[in-house]
């Protein structure tokens, strides 16, 4: 990266000078308690240390060890001054900073979150108070809609409907009845009105209203499904496991029939873990069972399998999702607050010229008076009606949005906003389901020697038939045990196994080791209490859907059912399989390691019932399986080409295990479990012995499948200059194969995945590794980043920022609203969120603009975002046509608005100058009112029709969407232009005026004021680019209403002297002077420098 960047600790320097400060304190504080404090400052002054150290290090630098850290030259502890001259000189700053830091904390003080017990079905016992189960979406309260005035009623009005639409969708998720069990039965209650310590009954298909812990079901297994879409933005069914003490319990009613109580952690934002315990104290000895993740019930999730009893643990703002999910800001656009620096210009500029008025005056009289009198004449300087005419701009541009046959199921939800979409530089999105349609498909199967495509998996199924029929045969012909002949087959020396035989223990360890489940959707008729068919039954493939934690297993297991051997049946303890010719297998799980992002490896224990043969089936990434498996010359070359292809890889393994190593591993696993300390540390220390000369059994590839013209659009939206952010919660290689297969990362780019750091010191060699990458996408993991962002954060972002792209793995939905917020912090631009899920909502809120999918993960994306859309590609032609025409159209608007009132304001000056500084009004009654509203409106406001490009012309050359993100349509250089042309105009027509009136002052009015409406209305057409149909009928309208206004008017007008060839040639001489020279100038600008639009569309 650029290396002129110098990269500074996030700690000032003002802070290191408070450290040294406080040590000198700690030192002059005296001998006793002082040697103990200046020991733990040096502790502490080591990491400070790091702060006088250069980012940058030589060469040799990477070499030393950690240590040499320590090495560095210590920082002086200077002597403090003792006694009265201490006080005098420093000690009462030190006294008044305590003071007010303790006043401040006082103020601000948050309740302090604990852990908690909780009584069985006893909310009452409950020791303190707990905040109510009732969800709050709003942005604003009662007291927020307080009128501003009649000009601003237009937005609030509309902000006042979008607030009771919240208000009417958070009262229907609060309304909604979940039953209660109590000791006289079932009741109903309210969402809102359920406490912590309440037993809440939860059918199928129902919202969990609360945190709770999973006490019992009605599925036999003693486990559930449930859907965490809408909180985790994963698709797939979780399963859940009751707490074995209550799901033992012989009927409902028992629950209220013994003495427990969960000990719950305090409210944490990780909706991945948990830790407590449930205790029962009326049994002998009382029973303590651990509490996990797998025994929890997260609020927002959905029940999919039974019904399920839970005790509430966290109500209210202290759940997973409400902690997860950032308060909505109240959005205002960029071009708004421009619009609201050039008002307070305005403003001054009002107050000078009413000064400057009362000043060449000579403060005559009453000064202060005329000074007023000044203000109120020259307030059009100020536009009242910019915010109305911009309000309903906005919402002209939302309907076209909405009205676009090219981009159906487009939703405004936002309205204040639509030329954000005209100004963004960075775009994060989300992959599943955004870039993704999370899908997926089962590609190539490699076995080392030959691999299987998508043309030639009827082969692998011929294997597969043929292998079960040839052992079903030898079975029929041998019916002693075949137990005995299998065993001294294992202890012979290795053959070469035939195709057929390698592809039969390959798709038979892909159908073993999983976390799948299939499911049997309860058929009409049938009362829904038990969902899954028992081994017995018929296991019909067409009622037959499967659910795990990852979708690439239920791809395996779909393909393993395509080619003969189909997963029927499985629950915590079992698997049954079908073989193509019917024969169902039974195998016992003996033991099973869940994949996680540390292992990247999942692997399971088996016993097959019939031969008692006990395999160990390992798969996973193949950064973790090469060390573990044999050695081979094939594996890290046919992974880098199924990468290469976009496909994500898993590399399938096993090692059979005679029963004397099984009883041993599982005796040591078991002590493993109880241990106390170090538990996770023992227990990985324990499996890894088994996780040794596996035997490499086939790599398999999997493809995600990527959303329509995903790539088309990325490359649209890079050609534009917007640079794009990949946050994703999935794993690190996954979504770098994404990133490369979506053309996010081009094939020819660099990848720099930022290795694993925990510490500062490791953080710091890293940074220096990757600013010597130059050109190269960006990788990083969500544990990673937030140590950079701990202790390097500028100078981490200021790298970031210079890639090309940036992909953030494992990202937890308030890390994806953090990076929104530090790029909008540290680059000033405007950024973009887009997703599809539950996970995504803090992301899109935090974001300048936010754009949900509506998708397979729900719609609580779509809802929470501005703009809604149906696929990832309508985000090309919403950003290119529809986030171009708002921006610029508004520039004109607001710029033409602000134009009205100076040339009028102008006018007056003219008129007040030229008779001697009077502070008497040009125009009076209706003719300010008609010129502010029927005279000009309808040609002024129809400036939201124009467009300088073609929608087509904005789609193929994406790069014109550069020039709007420099914010040159409106800026401090345009706004001077136009009110060069307004004191030009104003001028004009009221020195003309006054030159060329006859007897009469009423007609000094007549002719200016017939030549400022014509004035306006040829502005209006010398602004604009593209003429509409709609455009020229307000041009005629109001000059229309104008003319036969005359009639009535007649205490301005004289009607006589305004019919005479006198008055026209004068209005127009005027008319043709205020003009003319303008469009000389736009005519030779065009010619000598014309935009790079006019340029292509030449």
């Amino acid at each position: 990266m650029a290396d002129q960047i110098p990269l500074y600790p996030v700690r000032s320097a003002a802070a290191a000078a408070a450290n040294r400060k406080r040590a000198a304190y700690y030192s002059a504080a005296g001998p006793r308690p002082g040697a103990d404090r200046h020991s733990r400052y040096q502790l502490e002054d080591e990491s400070a240390h790091l702060d006088e150290m250069p980012l940058m290090m030589s060469e040799e630098g990477f070499e030393n060890e950690e240590s040499d850290y320590h090495t560095l030259p210590r920082a002086r502890i200077m002597q403090r001054k003792r006694g009265l001259e201490w006080f005098v000189c420093d000690g009462w700053k030190f006294l008044c900073t305590s003071c007010c830091d303790w006043l401040i904390n006082i103020c601000q003080r948050k309740k302090e979150l604990k852990a908690r017990t909780v009584w069985l079905g006893c909310p009452e016992k409950c020791e303190e108070k707990h905040p109510r189960n009732s969800i709050k979406n709003q942005k604003y309260n009662v007291f927020t809609f307080i009128p501003g005035g009649f000009v601003l009623a237009v937005t609030v009005t509309r902000e006042a409907i979008d607030e009771f639409r919240r208000f009417q969708r958070d009262k229907e998720v609060n309304s909604q009845l979940y039953s209660k069990l109590t000791v006289r039965g079932k009741v109903q209650v309210k969402s809102s009105d359920i406490q912590v310590g309440d037993l809440i009954i939860v059918e199928k298909n129902q919202r969990i209203p609360s945190d709770m812990v999973f006490l019992r079901t009605s599925e036999k297994a003693g486990s559930c499904f449930i859907r965490t879409d809408q909180l985790d933005g994963e698709t797939d069914w979780k399963l859940k496991v009751a707490v074995s003490c209550t799901q033992r319990l012989p009927a409902l009613g028992d629950l209220f029939s013994i003495s427990a109580y969960v000990h719950a952690q305090k409210p944490q934002i990780d909706i991945h873990s948990f830790e407590g315990t449930f205790t029962r104290e009326d049994s002998d000895p009382p029973i303590h069972e651990s509490l996990s993740i797998e025994n929890t019930l997260w609020a927002s999730t959905i029940v999919a399998s039974g019904t399920v009893i839970g005790v509430v643990i966290y109500t209210g703002k202290e759940t997973r999702s409400v902690m997860n999910t950032s308060n909505p800001k109240n959005k205002v656009g960029l071009l708004d607050l421009e619009l609201n620096w050039l008002t307070k210009a305005l403003f001054l500029a009002l107050v000078a010229l009413s000064v400057v008025m009362v000043t060449l005056q000579g403060f005559v009289g009453p000064w202060y008076r005329n000074l007023f009198r000044f203000l109120l004449l020259f307030s059009y300087i100020i536009p009242i009606s910019l915010r109305v005419n911009l309000d309903m701009g906005k919402a002209v541009y939302g309907w076209m949005m909405m009205k676009d046959e090219n981009i159906p199921g487009t939703v405004v939800r936002t309205s204040t906003i639509p030329e954000e979409l005209g100004r963004l530089v960075y775009l994060l999105t989300d992959k599943t389901g955004t870039l993704t349609q999370n899908e997926m498909i089962f590609k190539r199967l490699h076995l080392g020697t030959v691999s299987y495509g998508a043309d030639t998996m009827d082969e692998i199924q011929s294997h597969v038939r043929d292998s079960y029929s040839q052992m079903q045969s030898q079975a029929g012909g041998n019916n002693t045990g075949s137990t005995p002949p299998r065993k001294a087959q294992s202890s012979a020396p290795k053959v070469r196994k035939s195709v057929s035989s390698r592809i039969h223990e390959a798709v038979k360890a892909i159908v073993l080791c999983h976390n799948v489940t299939p499911v049997y959707e309860s058929r009409a008729g049938v009362t829904g209490e038990t969902e899954f068919a028992e081994a017995d039954q018929d296991f019909s493939d067409e009622n037959r859907t499967y659910q795990a934690s990852s979708p690439d297993e239920v791809a395996l297991v779909q393909w393993t059912e395509s080619v003969g051997l189909t997963l029927v049946s499985r629950d915590l303890t079992s698997m049954q399989l079908k073989t193509p010719s019917g024969q169902v297998l039974s195998f016992c799980i003996l033991q099973l390691f869940p994949f996680t992002s540390e292992s990247k490896r999942m692997g399971v224990i088996v016993r097959d019932e019939s031969t008692a043969e006990i395999t160990f089936y390992m798969k996973g990434a193949d950064v973790a399986m090469s060390p573990i498996v044999q050695y081979n010359d094939w594996l890290e070359e046919e992974c880098g080409n199924m990468a290469r292809e976009g496909l994500r890889t898993l590399v399938v393994a096993k090692k059979a295990l005679t029963e004397e190593q099984y009883q041993d591993f599982e005796s040591r696993y078991t002590q493993a479990k109880l241990s106390m300390h170090d538990r996770s540390l023992k227990v990985a220390a324990v499996v890894e012995s088994l996780e040794r000369e596996m035997e490499l059994l086939c790599l398999t590839g999997v493809e995600d499948q990527l959303q329509a013209d995903v790539r088309p659009t990325l490359e649209m939206l890079r050609n534009a200059g917007i640079k794009i952010w990949m946050l994703t919660g999935d794993k690190l290689e996954t979504a770098t194969c994404i990133a490369k297969s979506s053309h996010l990362v081009s094939r020819t780019q660099d990848t720099h995945i930022f290795r694993q750091v925990t510490s500062r010191g490791e953080a710091h060699l890293e940074l220096n590794a990757f600013r010597r990458k130059h050109d190269c996408a960006l990788v990083i993991s969500g544990d990673s980043l937030e140590v950079c962002l701990k202790y390097y954060e500028h100078e981490f972002v200021e790298l970031a920022c210079q890639c090309p792209a940036v992909v953030c793995c494992r990202c937890s939905p308030t890390q994806k609203a953090r990076i929104v917020t530090l790029l909008q912090q540290h680059t000033g631009r405007r950024t973009c969120a887009i997703g599809d899920g539950g996970n995504d909502v803090s992301m899109i809120q935090a974001a300048d603009c936010g754009i949900g999918i509506e998708g397979k993960e729900g719609k609580q994306a779509s809802l929470a975002a501005d703009f809604s859309i149906t696929q990832f590609r309508h985000i090309g032609r919403l950003l290119m046509v529809h986030g171009r025409n708002s921006y610029k159209r508004s520039a004109a608007l607001g710029q033409f608005v602000m134009h009205r009132g100076l040339i009028i304001s102008t006018m007056q000056a003219v008129f007040s100058s030229v008779f001697y500084f009077a502070s008497v009004p040009l125009y009076q009654g209706f003719l300010m009112v008609g010129y502010a509203t029927i005279y000009t409106m309808f040609p002024v406001f129809s400036l939201v029709l124009d467009q300088d490009v073609k929608p087509e012309m904005a789609m193929l050359y994406p790069e014109l969407y550069k020039d709007l993100t420099k914010g040159r349509s409106l800026s401090f250089k345009t706004f001077l232009i136009w009110v060069l042309i307004s004191i030009y105009q104003g001028g004009i027509l009221m020195y003309g005026a006054l030159v060329l009136f006859e007897s009469e002052f009423v007609h000094v009015v007549a002719i200016s004021f017939t030549a400022l409406i014509l004035t306006e209305l040829l502005m209006v057409a010398l602004t604009v680019r593209t003429w509409h149909w709609l455009m020229v009928v307000a041009e005629l309208l109001s000059l229309g209403c104008y003319v036969s206004s005359l009639a009535f008017l007649n205490e301005y007008f004289d009607v006589a002297f305004i019919t005479t060839v006198t008055f026209l040639w004068k209005v127009s001489a005027i008319t043709v002077v205020s003009c003319l020279p303008l469009y000389v100038l736009k005519y030779l600008r065009r010619k000598l420098s014309p935009p790079s639009y006019c340029k292509l569309a030449s």
